[in-house]
């Protein structure tokens, strides 16, 4: 990252997992920790029908929190939202800064996103490092958006399967998310 100060790190921590907490804290001032009440103390209310899927409600849970806490405490305009899966190329930040603007701009859009679900060897150009395309599927997977969708999004945020509601045309409402020809994050081996 090329600068801490235009690219805070913030870790939200949901899990009670000392070792990950560990970790984190190690880095310093080099991130800002948060820990919420882990979602299993929480006491979130999953239908009875999707018990065998609570940590997806889990999940939803703590988007919106961490979220809320980037957007509302924090005060930022826009935020890079990642997860612990993650791998990230030497210009994910670059890609991002180059790419923000047009979030502003362009009320068409509603995400940024460093995913190409189809950027697999042999179906892109190796060599097309600045090519975007405007998507009508939310890809995830290191994605951006601004404090303006929050304030839409967060009164009516779901409480489980927050990415396949992102994904629903009801919320996208015709807009759309860039995405690049070579992604710029892929899943670590622990992800897959």
């Amino acid at each position: 990252r090329s600068s801490g100060s235009q690219f805070p790190i913030i870790v939200s921590q949901d899990c009670d997992n000392d070792a990950v907490k560990k970790v984190v804290i190690s880095f310093g001032d080099e991130v800002e920790y948060i820990k919420h009440i882990s979602g299993e103390k929480a006491n979130i209310t999953v239908p009875y029908k999707h018990r065998s899927y609570t940590a997806y409600y889990r999940i939803a849970r703590h988007f919106k929190l961490a979220l809320s806490y980037v957007f509302r405490k924090k005060g930022y305009t826009s935020v890079i939202i990642t997860e612990d899966d993650l791998d990230i190329a030497d210009d994910f930040f670059e890609y991002f800064l180059a790419t923000r603007y047009l979030l502003e701009k362009d009320s068409t859009l509603w995400c940024v996103s460093a995913w190409n679900d189809n950027g697999k060897h042999g179906s892109i150009d190796p060599t097309a490092h600045s090519l975007l395309y405007r998507s009508d599927f939310f890809p995830g997977l290191g994605w951006m958006m601004t404090n303006k969708l929050w304030d839409e999004l967060s009164p009516i945020w779901p409480a489980g399967f927050w990415d396949d509601w992102m994904r629903d045309p009801l919320r996208r409402k015709g807009r759309q998310c860039i995405r690049p020809e070579i992604s710029r994050t892929g899943m670590t081996k622990d992800g897959k």
